[in-house]
């Protein structure tokens, strides 16, 4: 069954790929993106140059914080994909106050728009970092102590308690996912895998915050889509209201060893230098999937040995750098 679904952060990491995974299996997309200005425009310009050749893509360029722009453009739709977001864990205690407003504001905007056209179907993308440093093994949506250590992590909370307490209200099913550290091809290039494999490129030495002990659940971004695109079926037909849930890889991976897969695909040494943790970095994150598979039958098939390959794949093709055995 084919909708109209309207994406915001469309020319995003993620969005482009939420995108192009639409259009694929028939439904037609209405992009939303600000172009803020995080990172280079460019950068987000290239991931729409295949978008904008489909039929059934159209984008608009707004900020999600302009309500009324929004509620024109939201007319139409049967649904809602809100990715846009001010991203950053360092960057945001430079200016906690833009996050609170885009992340948490910005999300408020667009629940009351999208309910004042009559679209009840929403999936929310938060983030594995409102956990903070929670103790033990795996991170469960459930977990009665949340712990936020940063203004991003904060923010992307306060968005998800605004989807749960507005979803009745506004009669919209919300599928709010916390999604794990997403990497893949055409991440942002502030990202750690993205980061990794520029300097390794070029030959300078990897800043490594800490030790290189701390541990993440890196997803590969086929499997967040997948999740997401799930996530987005499942709120179809349901009641009002808002859950939560994790979309993850479900395998924790330290930070040392991501450097070491990156540089064994590049087929390079890693140099690295080691400096003091960087403010809001967590020890640790790991999904618990087991709501993710109850509710979405979510389960992630990309290993992160070859999700890195795949990686290392694109940025050699996108930046033309040849591999050391036939350059």
């Amino acid at each position: 069954m084919t909708a109209r679904v309207a994406v915001t952060g469309a020319a995003g990491f993620i969005g482009s790929h939420i995108c192009r995974r639409l259009l694929d299996r028939g439904d037609t997309v209405v992009g939303i993106d600000n172009f803020d200005p995080y990172y280079d425009r460019n950068v987000k310009e290239e991931r729409l140059v295949a978008l904008l050749d489909r039929t059934g893509f159209g984008l608009v360029e707004i900020d999600v914080r302009h309500g009324g722009q929004l509620r024109d453009v939201l007319d139409g739709a049967e649904a809602l994909i809100h990715l846009a977001a001010r991203p950053g864990v360092r960057p945001s205690f430079a200016d906690p106050g833009l996050y609170l407003d885009v992340n948490a504001g910005g999300t408020v905007s667009v629940l009351e728009a999208a309910a004042a056209v009559g679209v009840s179907r929403v999936v929310f993308a938060s983030s594995s970092s409102v956990y903070g440093d929670l103790p033990g093994g795996t991170l469960r949506e459930d977990a009665p102590d949340l712990r936020p250590i940063s203004p991003y992590a904060a923010s992307k909370r306060a968005a998800e308690l605004f989807c749960q307490v507005l979803a009745e209200p506004l009669g919209q099913t919300v599928a709010a996912l916390r999604l794990f550290t997403v990497y893949g091809p055409a991440q942002r290039p502030d990202q750690a895998v993205a980061r990794f494999a520029a300097d390794l490129s070029a030959g300078r030495p990897i800043r490594l915050f800490g030790d290189g002990s701390a541990e993440r659940d890196c997803t590969f971004v086929d499997d967040a889509v997948e999740g997401i695109v799930r996530a987005l079926d499942w709120t179809r037909g349901r009641r009002a209201g808002c859950k939560i849930v994790n979309i993850g890889s479900g395998v924790a991976v330290t930070v040392s060893r991501l450097i070491d897969l990156v540089a064994e695909a590049l087929e390079v040494s890693p140099r690295i230098v080691e400096e003091p943790s960087a403010l809001g970095d967590v020890r640790r994150t790991l999904a618990d999937l087991e709501r993710a598979r109850t509710l979405l039958g979510y389960r992630p098939t990309v290993p992160i040995e070859q999700g890195i390959s795949a990686f290392v794949d694109w940025f050699r093709g996108h930046y033309g750098i040849e591999s050391s055995a036939t350059g």
